[in-house]
């Protein structure tokens, strides 16, 4: 080496010596962070810009509610969203010209709908299984009806 010496900690590197920002007030957060907005200069009276905010509103009721997830998972969630409103439109047009669809078209709506499983496979979506079982009031009548006619 040159003569340069490196230490491994300066005062300025410690994380204790470091300002952390606080982020309590609204005034000081974006409209985006407060959700006031959907993206940066988007008309959110828009159909898309609904239909974002609904399903938004939709998957954060699946979760357990806004409380109930990080803002990593809501980042996640938000770009599901965004990829499955892009997926509708591209259903839209699909529609549109009589089901017909390019089969590069077909191409990208597969990938996508790919990614958007495993953003909710991340989100830690259940996948619930169905009860193939009878209840016990189910059995004791399937039982019963088929001694009935003996």
């Amino acid at each position: 080496m040159t003569g340069l010496k490196r230490t491994m900690e300066t005062p300025k590197n410690k994380p204790a010596a470091r300002k952390r920002l606080a982020l309590s007030k609204a005034e000081f957060r974006t409209r985006l962070t407060n959700g006031t907005d959907i993206l940066e200069g988007v008309d959110g009276r828009s159909s898309m810009a609904r239909r974002h905010r609904d399903l938004i509103a939709l998957h954060l009721s699946d979760l357990g509610g806004e409380d109930c997830i990080s803002e990593a998972e809501y980042s996640l969630l938000r770009r599901a969203v965004a990829l499955t409103v892009q997926l509708e439109l591209m259903e839209t047009s699909f529609a549109l010209r009589d089901g017909a669809a390019a089969p590069k078209a077909l191409e990208v709506y597969g990938r996508v709908a790919s990614h958007i499983r495993r953003l909710h496979e991340a989100l830690g979506l259940p996948r619930r299984q169905r009860d193939i079982t009878p209840s016990v009031d189910a059995y004791a009548r399937q039982v019963a009806g088929e001694r009935a006619p003996a």
